[in-house]
């Protein structure tokens, strides 16, 4: 499956991730400027998305972890958490910013993060990989607002990667939409916080 470009521009995930097996997309208008809620996208915390904690303490199953994803501390930068944890920065631009993690790897493969954007790109190309792929793209209007929206990508190798990580994607895939919704809605309080 592969998303089409008509009526809104390609996006550095278009180029990243053309092709993929699962996604979603979520999408809001922040009454702020496309600057403002750029930097609250970097700078929003785990603690300002409503159930966040909540949610991934269920999804940890209530163990202690490492400081990731699904450990991150309530005061930190969430994107920052994310960054320096399992995902890497694959493009980051003022009106886009995109972030992707090696979800499913073959039995012995090493369990580094991909060193670079083109790493990334050309473990699509192994079997036995399930990449995923989410950005955060700022669309400025002419009343000065701007349309902001994320969209989550997994391209999958091979039929096994598929089917394993489909059985997953069937068990996450409403918490992980509920967080992205969230997740918006806390970049959009904080950008127009701020712009008031």
């Amino acid at each position: 499956m592969t998303t089409a470009t008509i009526g809104r521009r390609a996006t550095d995930l278009d180029r990243i991730m053309p092709s993929f097996q699962f996604n979603e997309m979520h999408s809001t208008s922040v009454r702020a400027a496309p600057e403002r809620v750029y930097r609250a996208v970097k700078e929003v915390t785990a603690g300002e998305i409503f159930l966040f904690r909540t949610l991934t303490w269920l999804r940890r199953l209530g163990r202690p972890g490492p400081r990731d994803v699904l450990n991150a501390p309530d005061h930190l930068s969430l994107l920052d958490v994310v960054t320096r944890t399992t995902f890497l920065t694959l493009a980051d631009s003022d009106r886009e910013i995109v972030v992707g993690t090696v979800v499913i790897r073959p039995l012995g493969a090493s369990r580094a993060r991909p060193a670079s954007t083109e790493a990334f790109a050309a473990l699509s190309a192994r079997e036995g990989y399930a990449l995923a792929a989410m950005n955060f793209a700022l669309a400025p209007r002419p009343d000065g607002g701007c349309d902001l929206s994320t969209e989550t990508r997994v391209y999958a190798t091979d039929g096994a990667s598929r089917r394993r990580f489909a059985v997953y994607w069937r068990l996450i895939n409403l918490g992980s939409a509920f967080i992205r919704v969230m997740w918006l809605r806390a970049i959009k309080r904080r950008a127009e916080a701020g712009s008031r």
